[in-house]
C-alpha cells in the first residue's frame, strides 16, 4: 500500500511565498499526486510542524494552518510533529502499520531539514521511500541556493546506499507516467 506524504505545507513556512523555491509550482504538482493517490484510494497525509517549544507554527495559529492552494480531503490524515524527522515521538509509524503501507512518496518543505531527516527515519525503518524530486522545496541558504540545495539532497538521495530499498528519485510527471 502506498502514501503521499505532505511534509511542512504550512503559511509560517512560506512567509512570503517567495521565501521558498518554486512554491507555486510545488503546490500544484502535490496537489496532482494528492488527487492521484485519492483517486486511487491510497493514503494522503499531511504532515504539520507543532512549533510550540521554538515558540512558532503554534497549533491553531495562523502560520501553523496549510498553504491555503493545497488540496485536502476529510479522508486526510494528519501527523503533527515536533522535531525535523516526522517519525519522531509521533504517530506516523502507527498510522502507516495500521493501513498496510510499506511505500512512502515524499513531498514538501524543507529539503534539507525535515525532508532529509523524514526520508532517512523512513529508510531505516525499511519503508520504500520516493522522493519527488520537483514536489519539494526549500529556502536560499547563506553558501547555496535553494534550486542546488534541492539538486544536492536529490543527488544525495540517489546515491545512498540501499538498506532493504534504495531510495528512488522521480519527477512528478514521470511518476504520474508510471503508474498510468
Amino acid at each position: 500500500m502506498k502514501a503521499l506524504l505532505i511534509i511542512d505545507m504550512q503559511i509560517g513556512s512560506f512567509k512570503p511565498y517567495t521565501l521558498r523555491y518554486d512554491t507555486l509550482g510545488v503546490i500544484e504538482r502535490i496537489n496532482k499526486l494528492s488527487h492521484y493517490f485519492r483517486m486511487n484510494n491510497y493514503k494522503v497525509i499531511f504532515v504539520q510542524h507543532d512549533g510550540t517549544k521554538e515558540n512558532i507554527f503554534l497549533p491553531n495559529t495562523f502560520d501553523w494552518e496549510l498553504l491555503p492552494e493545497l488540496v485536502s480531503s476529510p479522508t486526510d490524515d494528519i501527523v503533527s510533529k515536533s522535531a525535523n524527522d516526522a517519525f519522531y515521538n509521533t504517530n506516523l509509524h502507527h498510522t502507516l502499520a495500521q493501513s498496510n503501507i510499506t511505500e512512502l512518496f515524499v513531498t514538501g518543505c524543507a529539503t534539507d531539514f525535515c525532508i532529509d531527516a523524514t526520508v532517512k527515519s523512513a529508510v531505516s525503518r525499511d519503508y520504500e521511500v520516493t522522493v519527488v524530486e520537483d514536489a519539494h522545496t526549500t529556502a536560499d541558504r547563506p553558501h547555496l541556493t535553494a534550486p542546488k540545495v534541492i539538486e544536492h539532497y536529490n543527488w544525495i538521495w540517489r546515491e545512498m546506499t540501499p538498506t532493504n530499498f534504495k531510495i528512488q528519485v522521480i519527477r512528478t510527471k514521470d511518476l504520474l507516467t508510471l503508474f498510468a
